[in-house]
């Protein structure tokens, strides 16, 4: 079956996390199959979109559980709709689902309302240089703070930016090679210091701000009406079902979570739609053409608007393709023995699957290694590709995926219907990135010109 990569403490290398994710150059030379053991962990990556989408969606109820992760278990205590896993995970996901779906009526107007004010604070750097990272997460945070939390929080609240910078290092800490040692040597590093002691201090910092909002909601709640997330699951609570496991504890965690998830993933995406945009000004130029023949200049894009813009539709499916937000998505678990390509894999195994190998698999993409939007052209309209999966697949698939399609058409139009992206005078713009739990781009800066 495999090639079994022993890392012993005393060999560990920062190099471990990005040879993983390498999944093309890896399946090359051990097949699309393989195993690795790190420390107390042992997991099998599959790599290749035939063999991601037999675990993913022929066997989905057999992988359809996450591993025991020592840091995420730490954190989350296996509530929440991330880490939970049998009968907690469907409840809270079937409820999750049902109550974003029923939030999302007027979801649109709030990301068309909120890409005003992010529109408005762009405006401010006067097409000087600047660093779009926290103006974009803070967009859109703000959009998962109205469904969770009921409210916005304005850009330049210093305790807000607090959060967003504790998430971020949070996330960047958890992938990083002090995460990695910790979740291979749990009982050494649970008494050692070093650097991963940070995700700690910020996720109680996480969790004292949302649990201060869970309280002011029990004291304002209108058994009426629900206005938000937090509204619905404390009524769902207050039923008294003893034999659920809606409760308080896992409120906070689902509530985390989705601050989590609903943050960082769509707000990198969109930071490498910029990029992209202000590294191939033809290209950009070209969505813009799209953007004033349908929308023009004197109204908000809507979704209505994206069956008319098969162009852009286009350009946002490179930047997922090419930006691979999320490289080995989610790791599952087999809750039963089963076989997977002639392997037999026992109950308990968990499973990576390489989204990078699907996304840069030359055998079916045209140019996989080139930012181009003709991957999902034909005749002029919109293509789908079957193994386009940026949101993963099965049913442990991003339960956000519509949201996060919603966030990133709208914000990405807005933007480009007022600014064209263009790098600083002087700059060599760079696509290097950093590995963590998201692929995301390293700091850079660019200048937003207004258009005439």
């Amino acid at each position: 079956m495999t090639i079994c990569v022993l890392l012993l403490l005393s060999r560990l290398t920062p190099a471990f996390l990005p040879w993983v994710f390498s999944g093309q150059q890896q399946s090359s030379r051990y097949g699309n199959i393989f195993s690795v053991q790190f420390g107390s962990l042992t997991f099998v990556v599959v790599n290749g979109y035939q063999m991601v989408r037999e675990a993913l969606v022929h066997q989905a109820e057999i992988f359809a559980d996450r591993p025991n992760i020592p840091l995420l278990q730490e954190i989350f205590k296996g509530f929440g709709l991330i880490s939970s896993n049998g009968h907690i995970w469907r409840q809270q996901r079937k409820f999750a689902l049902a109550t974003l779906k029923s939030l999302a009526v007027n979801f649109e107007e709030k990301v068309q309302e909120e890409s005003r004010y992010l529109v408005e604070t762009i405006e401010e750097e006067k097409g000087q240089p600047f660093d779009p990272h926290y103006k974009i997460n803070s967009a859109v945070s703000n959009i998962i703070c109205s469904i969770t939390f009921g409210n916005r929080f304005d850009y330049h609240d210093n305790r807000f930016q607090e959060l967003l910078h504790s998430l971020a290092e949070t996330l960047l800490l958890i992938g990083s090679f002090w995460g990695q040692l910790y979740n291979a040597f749990p009982l050494i590093m649970r008494w050692l210091p070093g650097p991963f002691r940070k995700i700690f201090r910020h996720w109680e910092k996480l969790q004292y701000f949302v649990k201060g909002v869970i309280a002011k909601h029990k004291e304002d709640l209108d058994q009426s009406e629900a206005g938000d997330y937090i509204d619905c699951y404390l009524k769902e609570i207050e039923k008294g079902d003893t034999t659920s496991y809606f409760h308080e504890e896992n409120l906070l965690c689902s509530t985390l979570d989705l601050f989590l998830t609903g943050t960082e993933t769509t707000a990198t995406a969109i930071r490498w739609a910029l990029l992209y945009m202000a590294a191939y000004p033809h290209i950009q130029e070209k969505v813009q053409q799209e953007i004033d023949a349908v929308v023009g200049q004197c109204r908000q894009p809507s979704m209505a608007d994206k069956e008319k813009m098969p162009y852009t539709s286009a350009v946002l499916s490179e930047v997922l393709r090419v930006g691979n937000v999320v490289p080995l998505g989610v790791p599952r678990m087999a809750t039963s023995d089963t076989t997977l390509a002639g392997f037999h894999l026992p109950k308990g195994t968990t499973l990576m699957t390489s989204l990078t190998s699907i996304m840069f698999d030359k055998n079916v993409w045209e140019t996989p290694d080139t930012f181009n939007p003709g991957h999902f052209l034909e005749n002029g309209q919109y293509r789908r590709r079957e193994a386009f999966l940026p949101f993963s697949a099965g049913k442990r698939a991003c339960p956000g995926e519509q949201l996060a399609r919603t966030e990133l058409f709208i914000f990405f139009v807005a933007l480009l219907q007022k600014f064209t992206f263009q790098a600083p005078a002087a700059a060599a713009l760079s696509f290097a990135f950093t590995l963590s739990l998201t692929r995301c781009p390293k700091p850079f800066r660019l200048r937003a010109v207004p258009r005439g």
